[in-house]
């Protein structure tokens, strides 16, 4: 153990010594909350429970219906949609002055967002086939599909908005805002076609990726701006909540007649708005902790496989569920009906073997998300090239290989000891 912590140590220092002094370090933190947040969040709302042979989804929020504030901490999209926002803002800006055309820079970026999913559907299809043939019955199969495939909206949105970050980097917060009102008044209010609230998808979370456009280019410098974003947005979604009609939780409660998220709702946006100056707020302290290597690493590695533990996060706790039928099909907190405070105590115990799941999957497909490493030169051709050049900077391009860094905001690790490079 204490040799562990030796070598950890030693890599937490090179990855503090390898980040370049002006990286803006609370960003890639606000990235690592969002990411955790959404994956605990999937893995203490849904339950999958065994009933005939098969297995059905279920959420303790539609059982114990007290349990929606838990959905306040977890369900941080909008912080990621912000992050998303500013960067792809400057990152924009930056490859213009490189004189980098918007065809090289968006297609770099898609390719990174895009490239680790290719992994996620070839292997499903392969599972799906497999169960298909082996007998399992299709309504499980659905449940589990379902469960993979349903994440993958949140990227077709992201592209979606980062392909066109340099229209809505122009764009106040205020109109996806007003849009996502009006839609809902119409929904709700006029009893409008269901399909019109899909405008929302959209809408409610260009509002969040504006904000982080905005803050890109220098705004919300102060505490004022930021504060008046917490505060307003929590009185608005509270009001929603009790005198609007709106539900009280900020995910999707199977069986519930409105959802806030599937689409977005204004209390949605509202809550959104709230997550996001509590954000801008935490940014300084956030700062000052990542100056310790300790804590920077630990943010670094989670920034590196972001994708990888996004879109893996379900079919670890779909494989740790599966396999535990070949033991019990009802054991608790796994595939029992969570129901009561004994469930929520046995689903913790669990999160650890969700965890252990998941390090399996990211060590198998991590490197679909990182890409193709260089060959490492032979020493005598890096001696013959100079020392300026063996010398040069080993901080990778966050957009993507064969770019320089995005300014203010690069990859938060160099080639540490025995590690390879890290792409944000």
């Amino acid at each position: 153990m204490r040799r562990l912590r030796a070598r950890w140590a030693v890599l937490a220092a090179g990855i503090d010594a390898g980040t370049p002094a002006e990286r803006d370090r609370s960003v890639d933190a606000l990235r690592a909350v969002a990411i955790l947040g959404v994956v605990l969040g999937h893995w203490l709302v849904t339950a999958l429970t065994a009933a005939d042979g098969g297995l059905s989804t279920t959420s303790p929020l539609a059982h114990m219906p007290w349990l929606a504030p838990v959905s306040w901490v977890f369900q941080t999209l909008a912080v990621f949609f912000l992050v998303g926002g500013r960067v792809a803002a400057e990152g924009h800006a930056s490859a213009r002055a490189r004189g980098c055309s918007y065809r090289t820079w968006v297609g770099q970026r898609l390719g990174r967002l895009f490239r680790p999913v290719a992994a996620v559907l070839v292997l499903w299809a392969a599972v799906t086939a497999g169960m298909l043939i082996g007998g399992v019955e299709p309504s499980t199969v659905w449940t589990l599909l379902r469960l993979v495939l349903s994440p993958l909206w949140f990227l077709l949105v992201f592209a979606a908005l980062t392909a066109a970050t340099p229209l809505v980097a122009r764009l106040s917060p205020v109109w996806p805002a007003a849009l996502v009102a009006g839609v809902d008044v119409w929904l709700f209010g006029f009893g409008g076609p269901e399909w019109i609230g899909w405008v929302n998808v959209g809408a409610g979370w260009l509002v969040p990726y504006t904000l982080g456009a905005a803050w890109a280019s220098g705004s919300f410098a102060g505490r004022r701006s930021p504060a008046l974003l917490l505060g307003g947005g929590a009185v608005a979604a509270a009001a929603l909540v009790l005198w609007g009609g709106y539900p009280a939780s900020m995910v999707g409660v199977p069986g519930a007649a409105v959802s806030n998220l599937n689409p977005p709702t204004l209390a949605a946006v509202a809550f959104g708005l709230a997550q996001c100056g509590l954000a801008l707020l935490v940014r300084e302290p956030l700062a000052r902790a990542m100056r310790r290597p300790a804590a920077w690493a630990k943010v670094a590695l989670v920034n590196l496989s972001a994708m990888t533990v996004f879109l893996w996060h379900q079919t670890a706790m779909m494989a740790v569920t599966s396999l535990g039928l070949l033991v019990s099909a009802d054991l608790p907190g796994l595939h029992t009906v969570p129901g009561s405070p004994g469930w929520i105590a046995a689903r913790l115990l669990w999160l650890p073997a969700f965890a252990a799941a998941l390090t399996l999957c990211w060590a198998a497909f991590r490197a679909y998300e990182q890409g193709a490493r260089p060959r490492r030169r032979p020493a005598r051709a890096v001696a013959a090239s100079g020392p300026a050049r063996a010398a040069g900077p080993a901080v990778p391009a966050q957009a993507g290989p064969a770019t320089r860094p995005a300014r203010g905001h690069r990859a938060p690790l160099a080639h540490a000891p025995g590690k390879g490079a890290v792409h944000v």
